[in-house]
Parts: structure tokens; C-alpha cells; sequence
């Protein structure tokens, strides 16, 4: 075995022999070397890239730099700029012979990592961009585009070995793409998906890596070395032709695929065997055809409907794909990079003017058109700035470029400094001059109690199934929409984030189409504003608008919390995390729920009711004048349940609802919960001063705490008269209503509160409650130390424990209260003493509406 060394860039005029033979060693026993073997080394040289990537993006995390920089720089230290600059180790860890083994396997990750991203991209988004996206992208590519040909044109002349126009179109092309999906995991990082100028960054990227995937084919088609004409023209027609087979054959192919798996069912196994040859198959025919390999793959992945087969692809391909063989790849591309060729101060100078030159046009581009459509001066140059992004897509255009000839080593060398530059201030420039923050818009109607009774009423219902909607729909008609007072509904299916490239809010504007769905997600988005828009025909006083939130559960609250801002809602009502089962019990579906639910309920800017669904009137929805419910309010005070209390006021108007309204009240012989243990018998009269004793102690019984000391008292006695204030009024407007009900019970404990609550189960079908937050009472004293669900506050806890009634349904209200600190909550800062009622332990959550609104004020630095 012969080989003749050079640097790694110029194997292009090196003779290497090797032994097709020598692919798997003996065993060092037997004196065989295992790098002189093609397997080991190829094996310790994807650990090397691994391992080294890792460090660097572990090492990179603090600075919050994406992964790409990492596994390109990793490239760049293994290769001839800094490692590869020793003879031993470039001859040892990375021989010639090693590169076509190496460059399959990366060009084969590359492939399936391409296929990726067009299945988990929505090409149907490039229709919802609007002219605002679609304007920015092509701004923010056109001026780049302009400014890298002169640019080109200049540095073209100092080195005279291609043809200019291709150079130039190379060129340009890489100065002027945005990587969508780099774009993406940044957003995601600094929690921007979810905003404004998160969406019309993704739209535009979008945009523009679909121009960038069309003139990079034309850049290929137009570098080949025929000097005949129509071969350039032969290759674009095929690709052309390619692109139409795939829509009108293998797309309808793969729809039938789908049709045949029955619903909640993955994909056969054959199926996704097809589909994978399908990649190397598009691979191939793209790469005789003389585009690239990549882009047969990634226009196939496009056709593929998103659903639960790319759910299916994804999940089986993308820790493989995206861990392994990719780095490879960009490891690839840093090898080929020599930093050494650019030796001089004047190729330096060209490569700082071709970033300051790039990020400019971007950033100018996108700025003038961002000022066109009314926005900021720092929006528009933050959206510059995240457009600037580079990634995967100029890296292929790079490699491509060097592969054919066009771009030479320092040309190639060049441009990848400056990609992995540009990308890496993006993050750093964003976070300095752009704050996320959302105007305020300020609204009065955030609660049921402060509605007015001739006003529109307007609920934000979230749904996961639909299974969720008959229940909801029961009560909302019970909540009585009339021509005097409405009921505006927005109906927002939630779906996890699965197969698509972003977060997005989709707003159904259409009726019935009549089209088949493509998938389970869009099935069940069908069955559920079908079933709004019957009640909607059915009831003359309801407006529906349906929408569907695709997002992760992790910030799922914010689309939820976002949209009921947006439209200024009085009340979300949220479906609990557990499901009745046959046998009457609670069952959690899926524990995310949960996590969302706390979310909600520590950032809502309004009030929120969890919907505990046992059935209400079973499962058919009703018609209005064949509604009858007897519903039941439990009354400890304090503003949540006097949220609940209103809202059962408003129902009761209902003539087919019965309203129950049970008001607890302490004893004489109540036990105090901070004596629980003890066992201590105190009256009421002195629960209260013991409380402040306590608190004095906890903050050393000095004369500073007088004054917060005085503030609670004076907070507790505002909140009783509050509470005895309504229910007076209540009292008096509804004397003469049959339909009411109103007792009082005096009970001492949590047992005897328990006791009550049972009398009267069997008779409603409806329980509303409040959920407490903050307030400590003899009556609730025990009932959390075995609490499962703390969000929903000591009773309804309880309610919703499998030990009540399988028939009753239970909705935990909790009041907006406000974005000024809360009285009460001096308790939290001074005495540590109010307990968390979400994590159940630990410090309590922040008062509501505070947490809520700080993204939402306005900077005004």
C-alpha cells in the first residue's frame, strides 16, 4: 500500500493505492496495526469528531453559541488549521485513503439529516407567511445577494481561475442564505418562537431557504464542466421534472400509506422501509441527473404529508442522524478548511469586510423593508441580525462550490470563517439589543365579577381531545349566553409540537370544507370545530372562533395566556390532566397536562377554571331548553371563591340550572392549623392573633414588624367584609328565586368541612369551587397533607380525588387579582408561612398576575 501526502484540500492531484482488502484488522496479536485498516480508523475518527464537538458545545454553552459552531469548529481543530498542522497526526488520524470512507458516510448523513428537515417543514406555511414575511425574506436576500457579487467581482480578479459568473453566483448564494434550521433552535433558545418577530424571522427563513435550495440547484446545473450549453439546460429540466414526480406520484403514494394505517396506529414497518430507500433512491436519481444528492432527498422529504408518519421518521432517524453522522459533515467541511491560506493583512481585511459587508446587507435590507410595515428601528435590526444566521445550507453550498472546482482553498477557507463568525454574534447582538416584550393592552373585563351583566362575556377554552368537548359545551350553556349578554368562545385546540419546524397559532377562518383530513391531529381539529360551530348554529347568542396552538409543552401556557390577552377574555377554562375511567376512578392520560395547567395558573391575565370532566349530563351535548343542572358553590371566601360564587350567579339565570350555595363557617372550637399538631383548641376570636404572634416571631418580634403586622390584619378584615358585602348582595337579589338555595353551616374542622361537603353531593351534578390560593383556614386544616393535585387547592383536591361521587363534576375557579402586590402576600416575604400550592413544597409561587405581566410591560429604557 502506497500513498503520497499532501494537505488534506488538495486530494484532487494525489495519486493514493490502497488494498480494497483491508477493511477489518486481525487483532494487534497478530502484529496488524488497526489504523492501516479502513473499520477501526473510521471508527476512532467518528469518536474524535464526537467527542471533540461535545466538548466544544459544552464549552460553548455558557457563551448560549447553537451546535453548529461547535461541530464546524470541531472540523477546524482536527484539520490542517490547527491539529492536522502536525505531520504525525494528520498521516495518522486522517490518511487519504481514510477520505472517501469518511465523505460517504457524510454525505449519507447529510442526505437523511436533509430528508428531515423537509418533512419536519410545513411547505403549506409559505402561504400563511403574508406580504409582511414575504417581503422581509426577500429584502433581507436581495440586497446580500447584490452586495456578495460586487464583493465577488473584486475578489474574483485578484485570483482569475474559475468562470466569474458562476463564482459569483456561489458566492452570492452563500453570503445571502439563512439556515432555517439553526434559526429555529436560536429562537428557541432565547424564547422568541413564540413572539412576533420570532414568527416572521421563521416565515421569512422559511422563505428564504426555499429560494436558496432553487438557485442552488440552477448553481450546480450551471457549474458543470460540459462546455456544451445544454447540459446546464438538461439538468434544470430534470430537476424540474423530478420536483412534479414527487408531487404527483410519491406524494399520493405516501397518502395512501397513510390511509391504509388505522387511526392511533404507527406506521407498518415495511412502510418506513420504503420510505427510507425512497431518500437513496431520490438521492441518487438527483445526483445522475447532476444536481445534488442532498437535494433529491430534502424535496423528497417535502412531499411527505405531516402527520404520524414524519412523527414516526423523526423519532426513529433524528438522535442517529443529528448525533452521529452529521457532525461528520461539518467535521468534513472543517477539515477542508486551511485558516493558514490566509496568510495576508489584505485577505484578512477581505475576510472582515465580507462579514461587515454580509451582516450589512442584511441587516439594511431587512431594516428598510421592517420600517415599510411599521416596525421598530430595533425590531427591524433585530430581525436583521437573526436572518444573518448561517448554517448547514451555505455549508452545502460551500462544499458544493469546492467539490465542483469553483471555490479554491482559500476562497472556501474564507467563507466558512465567516459563517462560523456571523452566526456566532447573532446570539450575543439579539440578547443586547432586543427585549422581548408584548405591548399591554389594558382591559378591564378580566374576571367573571367584574363583567358587566350587559356586556359581551368571552371564554377561552383549551381542548387537548374530543373527548373534552361535550362537558365543555354542557357548560357553557349553562353559563347562559342571551342577546343581552353573549358569550364569545375561542376554541383552541392544544397540540404538542411533533414533525413541524416551529410553534404556530393557527386560526381556522373556514367552515366545512369537506376535505379529508391528512392526519389524526387534523381529524380531531375537525371533530372539534365541528362540534363548536353546531352549538354555535344551535345557540343564537354564541360566537365561536376556533384556533389550534402547536407548540411543546413547555410553553404551551404562553400561546394560552397570549391569546386570552389578545382577545381579552374573562375567563380560561382549562380541561384537568386526569380522565374518568370506567370503573369511576381518576386516570392521568398524560402528565404534561399538568405541567401546562400550573404554567396557566401562575401566568394568566385573567381568571382560570380547571374542568374536572366526570360527565356532565353525560356525554351528549345538549340543547338550550333541554339543559338541567344542579349546581353546587362552596363558599370559605376570600376572591376565589367569590369568582366561583359569580359565576354560579350568572348561571342560575338559566331556567334549567339549580344553584346550591353552601357557605362554610368556623366554629367556635376551631382548631387552628398552625396547633394542628398539637392538638391545641382555640376560639376564633383568637386564630387571628395567634397567626401575628407567630409572624412577629418568625421575623423577630421587632418593632418593624408592626406595621406589616397591621397591613395583614387590616388585608383580612377588607377580605371578610368583601366576602360578607356579596353575600348579602346576593342574598337580597336572589330571595325571591326559587332556583337558589343558600345554607350555612358551622362546622370546626377539615373533617366536619369534608362531612358537608358530602351531604349535598349526591344532588348536584356540578360542583364550583374556588381554589384558595393563599388562604389558611381551620376548616381545610389536613386536608392537604395527602394532596395529589396542590393546583387545585385543598377542596378541590378533594373533589376530584376518586373518593367523591363519580358523577359530579368539579370546576376550580381561581380570580385574576390584579398586577399591584397583593396584601396577603406579605405573609410570603415576611413570615415565609402561606405554602405552595403548585410544587407542594418550597416557596410559594409569585402573586398572581405579577409574574403574568412582567414580559408584557412595556421597556421603557
Amino acid at each position: 500500500m502506497a500513498e503520497m501526502q499532501r494537505p488534506y484540500n488538495e486530494t484532487n492531484s494525489t495519486i493514493v493505492c490502497y488494498a480494497p482488502t483491508m477493511i477489518t484488522t486481525n487483532g494487534i496479536w497478530q502484529g496488524d496495526n488497526p489504523l492501516d485498516y479502513s473499520l477501526p480508523l473510521f471508527i476512532l475518527q467518528l469518536t474524535m469528531v464526537v467527542v471533540t464537538t461535545r466538548v466544544l458545545v459544552f464549552l460553548l454553552k455558557p457563551f448560549r453559541q447553537p451546535r453548529v459552531i461547535s461541530e464546524v469548529l470541531g472540523g477546524v481543530i482536527l484539520g490542517p488549521s490547527v491539529l492536522g498542522r502536525s505531520a504525525t497526526f494528520a498521516q495518522t488520524m486522517f490518511p487519504l485513503r481514510s477520505v472517501m470512507v469518511v465523505e460517504t458516510l457524510a454525505n449519507m448523513g447529510l442526505l437523511y439529516f436533509l430528508f428531515l428537515v423537509g418533512v419536519e417543514m410545513d411547505i403549506t406555511a409559505i402561504r400563511r407567511t403574508g406580504k409582511k414575511s414575504l417581503a422581509i425574506a426577500l429584502s433581507g436576500m436581495v440586497l446580500p445577494f447584490v452586495v456578495g457579487s460586487v464583493f465577488a467581482f473584486f475578489l474574483y480578479k485578484s485570483q482569475g481561475s474559475m468562470t466569474l459568473g458562476t463564482y459569483i453566483l456561489f458566492f452570492s448564494l452563500a453570503v445571502s442564505v439563512t439556515a432555517f434550521p439553526v434559526l429555529a433552535r436560536i429562537l428557541a433558545e432565547l424564547k422568541l418562537v413564540n413572539s412576533e418577530i420570532g414568527k416572521i424571522a421563521l416565515s421569512s427563513a422559511l422563505v428564504n431557504d426555499m429560494c436558496a435550495w432553487i438557485l442552488l440547484a440552477f448553481a450546480i446545473a450551471l457549474s458543470e464542466n460540459d462546455s456544451s450549453s445544454l447540459a446546464s439546460l438538461w439538468v434544470i429540466l430534470s430537476s424540474i421534472l423530478f420536483v412534479v414526480f414527487c408531487i404527483f406520484v410519491v406524494r399520493p403514494a405516501i397518502s395512501w400509506m397513510i390511509q391504509r394505517t388505522p387511526d392511533g396506529e404507527t406506521i407498518s414497518e415495511f412502510y418506513i422501509c420504503l420510505i427510507l430507500t425512497g431518500v437513496m433512491i431520490s438521492g441518487f436519481i438527483t445526483d445522475a441527473i447532476g444536481t445534488h444528492s442532498v437535494f433529491g432527498a430534502f424535496v423528497f422529504g417535502l412531499v411527505i404529508p405531516n402527520g404520524p408518519v414524519g412523527v414516526t421518521l423523526i423519532e426513529k432517524l433524528e438522535d442517529f442522524v443529528s448525533g452521529l453522522l452529521l457532525p461528520l459533515f461539518f467535521a468534513i467541511s472543517g477539515l477542508k478548511t486551511d485558516i493558514r491560506t490566509i496568510r495576508h493583512p489584505s485577505t484578512w481585511g477581505y475576510l472582515f469586510l465580507v462579514i461587515f459587508l454580509a451582516c450589512a446587507g442584511k441587516v439594511i435590507g431587512t431594516l428598510l423593508m421592517s420600517l415599510i410595515y411599521r416596525m421598530t428601528v430595533r425590531e427591524g435590526v433585530t430581525l436583521g441580525f437573526l436572518m444573518n444566521t448561517k448554517g448547514l445550507v451555505e455549508l452545502i453550498v460551500l462544499n458544493v462550490g469546492r467539490d465542483q472546482e469553483v471555490l479554491d482553498v482559500q476562497s472556501f477557507s474564507l467563507m466558512v470563517v465567516a459563517a462560523i463568525i456571523m452566526t456566532a454574534i447573532v446570539m450575543p447582538v439579539v440578547t443586547t439589543i432586543y427585549t422581548p416584550a408584548r405591548r399591554f393592552f389594558p382591559y378591564k373585563r378580566r374576571t367573571i365579577q367584574s363583567s358587566k351583566p350587559d356586556a359581551e362575556f368571552r371564554v377561552l377554552v383549551c381542548i387537548h381531545n374530543p373527548r373534552n368537548v361535550p362537558t365543555i359545551i354542557n357548560l357553557l350553556e349553562a353559563s347562559h349566553p342571551t342577546k343581552r349578554s353573549p358569550i364569545c368562545i375561542y376554541a383552541l385546540h392544544l397540540v404538542e409540537l411533533t414533525g413541524r419546524a416551529s410553534a404556530m397559532l393557527i386560526v381556522h377562518n373556514t367552515r366545512k370544507s369537506g376535505r379529508q383530513a391528512l392526519n389524526r391531529t387534523q381529524a380531531q381539529s375537525d371533530h372539534i370545530i365541528n362540534a363548536f360551530e353546531n352549538y354555535e348554529q344551535r345557540s343564537g347568542c354564541v360566537s365561536v372562533n376556533p384556533l389550534t396552538a402547536i407548540s411543546p409543552y413547555s410553553s404551551m401556557h404562553e400561546d394560552i395566556c397570549n391569546l386570552a390577552e389578545d382577545k381579552r377574555v374573562g375567563l380560561i377554562i382549562i380541561p384537568f390532566h386526569k380522565q374518568q375511567t370506567v370503573d369511576g376512578g381518576m386516570e392521568a392520560k398524560n402528565p404534561a397536562y399538568q405541567m401546562v395547567n400550573k404554567k396557566v395558573l401562575a401566568n394568566a391575565p385573567c381568571s382560570v377554571g380547571i374542568l374536572i370532566d366526570r360527565g356532565l349530563n353525560g356525554s351528549t351535548r345538549l340543547a338550550a331548553k333541554s339543559v338541567s343542572h344542579h349546581i353546587a358553590v362552596l363558599f370559605f371566601g376570600g376572591p376565589d371563591d367569590r369568582e366561583a360564587l359569580f359565576y354560579a350567579w350568572r348561571m342560575s339565570e338559566h331556567p334549567g340550572v339549580r344553584v346550591t350555595v353552601l357557605r362554610l363557617i368556623i366554629g367556635e372550637d376551631a382548631i387552628d392549623p398552625a396547633e394542628l399538631n398539637s392538638g391545641t383548641r382555640i376560639r376564633k376570636s383568637e386564630h387571628i392573633g395567634i397567626s401575628y404572634k407567630l409572624l412577629r416571631f418568625f421575623n423577630g418580634g421587632d418593632a418593624a414588624s408592626e406595621p406589616a403586622t397591621l397591613a395583614i390584619k387590616a388585608n383580612q378584615e377588607r377580605e371578610k367584609k368583601l366576602d360578607e358585602d356579596l353575600l348579602k348582595k346576593f342574598q337580597i337579589h336572589t330571595s325571591n328565586n326559587e332556583s337558589i338555595m343558600y345554607i350555612e353551616k358551622v362546622v370546626n374542622n377539615g373533617e366536619d368541612t369534608v362531612a358537608a361537603i358530602r351531604s349535598i353531593e349526591s344532588s348536584h351534578d356540578l360542583f364550583i369551587v374556588g381554589r384558595g390560593q393563599g388562604m389558611t383556614s381551620p376548616l381545610t386544616a389536613g386536608l392537604t397533607d395527602w394532596s395529589e393535585c396542590p393546583e387545585l387547592g385543598a377542596i378541590g383536591d378533594l373533589l376530584a380525588s376518586s373518593d367523591f361521587a363519580s358523577t359530579v363534576s368539579v370546576l376550580v375557579v381561581q380570580q385574576f387579582v390584579g398586577t399591584e402586590p397583593q396584601e396577603d402576600d406579605l405573609v410570603v416575604e415576611l413570615g415565609s408561612m402561606r405554602h405552595s400550592t403548585l410544587d407542594g413544597e418550597g416557596p410559594s409561587e409569585p402573586p398572581r398576575g405579577q409574574n403574568a405581566f412582567r414580559p408584557y410591560t412595556t421597556d421603557t429604557n
